[in-house]
């Protein structure tokens, strides 16, 4: 405890960032001019550090320089302190001002689209100065995201594991729909089976994207191969052709239901059980968030109500 309270009062939050820029540039040269210093300081701030904990923190050589296992336990317990006292000004910022603040969150692009949007825009029009940082990305990026604290949460379907790091609220449990351009024929047939769109010209997600695993099982549980794709794309190249007619795709129901322009988008009647899938947020267990945070979150959960219903 004598060293904790030695180091209490002499660690600079400045070293902590200092030794971080290092890392992430991986050279003292590079740190020094994204931080707008001379390399000699760089240099003296981790000797300082080093000395102060007793132990090496960067492995150096003529390649660059990498944190050492007791760097990356610091730079680890760093990133927690930065997160912290960034949230406590959030929390300061929002008493003073309840409609400011910033809420950081990482999604799919399909989320983002639809049930993301959505929350935003009913927040934004309650809480004016409220600001958003949306990440949309693919799942394992948006945990990555937020393992290393630079979202607050991340909202998506759960179609991967999650870490026993996170914790996971369920807001609702919803299937892929099949939708087409208004145009199309298709929309005005009944009784439709997956078996008889085989054929059509499809547009698929990438075969090895957490979407194109529920589109391949839709298409497996029925006892039939995937269709040949027309195009394989993420979602917005896909959304922006579909308006044609001469298109059809797999998207979760809420990117049809929230998120598409129901003038030139229909869903086709047909269901697709295989595909349910849950959706919720992941936090950061033991990670106390920011009242835009928790505000965000208290909204998300209003709308799965009535998404549900």
């Amino acid at each position: 405890m004598e060293l904790a309270d030695r180091i209490e009062r002499r660690l600079k939050l400045q070293d902590l960032r200092i030794l971080m820029t290092v890392v992430q540039a991986g050279s003292m040269g590079k740190a020094a001019k994204q931080l707008g210093t001379a390399q000699p300081a760089i240099s003296r701030a981790i000797a300082n550090l080093e000395h102060m904990l007793g132990v090496p923190l960067l492995d150096r050589s003529t390649h660059g320089v990498e944190a050492t296992a007791f760097g990356h336990m610091v730079i680890n317990r760093g990133t927690t302190v930065f997160d912290e006292l960034r949230q406590a000004v959030s929390d300061i910022e929002f008493l003073a001002d309840p409609t400011a603040g910033e809420v950081r969150i990482a999604t799919s692009i399909a989320a983002a689209v639809s049930f993301v949007s959505a929350v935003i825009d009913r927040l934004s029009r309650q809480y004016a100065r409220l600001s958003f940082d949306v990440l949309s990305t693919d799942n394992v990026t948006a945990r990555k995201a937020l393992a290393e604290r630079r979202v607050d949460l991340t909202i998506g379907h759960l179609i991967e594991r999650v870490p026993d790091s996170m914790s996971t609220e369920i807001l609702l449990h919803e299937p892929h729909v099949v939708v087409m351009g208004s145009k199309s024929a298709l929309v005005r047939r009944r009784n439709l089976r997956l078996k008889d769109l085989v054929h059509e010209r499809w547009m698929l997600p990438p075969p090895g994207s957490p979407f194109g695993s529920v589109v391949h099982e839709a298409f497996r549980s029925e006892g039939l191969d995937l269709p040949r794709a027309v195009i394989t794309s993420l979602l917005p190249l896909r959304s922006s052709l579909l308006p044609t007619g001469r298109f059809l795709m797999m998207v979760p129901q809420m990117v049809s239901d929230i998120g598409a322009d129901k003038r030139v988008v229909k869903r086709l009647p047909l269901l697709l059980p295989s595909t349910v899938r849950p959706f919720g947020i992941i936090t950061v267990k033991n990670r106390s968030l920011s009242p835009p945070a928790e505000l965000f979150i208290e909204h998300a959960r209003k709308l799965a109500a009535t998404v549900v219903r």
